[in-house]
């Protein structure tokens, strides 16, 4: 067992696979589009690419820099403390995925509100707009954190560099791959592409949605994570009865 990923606790849930990732993915793909466009550039999923955007300001408008010197430090608590209630549920024989996701769609419906009350946000560096920015990247957080433990079977959902990455390479290397090989590349291709294909799907249609309802688009992200808490609870409590 390596440092990051839980004991098993035989209660995962049915509901696993390329499906849950590619719709964690899309979550993820979705916030970050609407938290970019809405927040002033601020990254809320790949929260390292604030670094780029701080540099952007410096050099040039300054305006929302402080949110995105904010969100570092954010993110890293939001997932510190993902970290700390997962492995305290694990120590008490609980699930920890159906209750952390539960935990993001509250932070989105938190950001959603705080963002809805701050409109129209023509100032990046007001409390409400950054506290706003805050909780999107404490969801975004939660879901970085549940991808290197509990939910690490399914690959990054929120990152696609390194899928990206590592698909290229594997369909390069393909066609010379001995059997094993091909099959342990098969596997990864089937995580690692619908992943790809729904961060993609998000990232469009989180921009489509912003540009028709705003920060109520957020609605849709929020009910798919409700459902996948639900499910992946169902799923694990049947199969105690079993």
């Amino acid at each position: 067992m390596t440092p990051a990923q839980l004991p098993d606790t035989g209660r995962r849930a049915a509901l696993s696979g390329p499906a849950f990732g590619s719709i964690l993915a899309f979550v993820a793909g979705y916030v970050d589009v609407v938290g970019f466009i809405s927040l002033f550039g601020l990254f809320t999923a790949h929260v390292t690419g604030n670094f780029v955007m701080i540099g952007v300001d410096i050099a040039g408008d300054s305006t929302g820099l402080l949110a995105k010197l904010l969100a570092l430090p954010t993110f890293a608590l939001a997932v510190a403390a993902t970290r700390l209630a997962e492995s305290r549920m694990v120590r008490n024989s609980q699930s920890a995925p159906p209750l952390l996701l539960f935990a993001e769609a509250t932070a989105l419906v938190l950001f959603m509100i705080a963002g809805l009350h701050a409109s129209p946000m023509s100032d990046p560096d007001t409390p409400m707009a950054i506290g706003a920015g805050m909780l999107a990247v404490v969801a975004m957080g939660i879901q970085n954190a549940l991808s290197r433990t509990s939910l690490s079977d399914l690959g990054p959902t929120t990152i696609m560099t390194g899928n990206t990455t590592q698909i290229v390479i594997d369909l390069v290397d393909l066609p010379c791959a001995s059997e094993v090989e091909r099959k342990a590349i098969r596997g990864r291709l089937k995580k690692m592409l619908p992943a790809l294909a729904g961060f993609a799907s998000g990232a469009a249609l989180g921009a489509l949605g912003y540009s028709m309802l705003s920060l109520w688009c957020v609605v849709l992200p929020i009910v798919l994570l409700m459902a996948l808490s639900l499910l992946t609870w169902r799923d694990e409590a049947n199969s105690l009865q079993k």
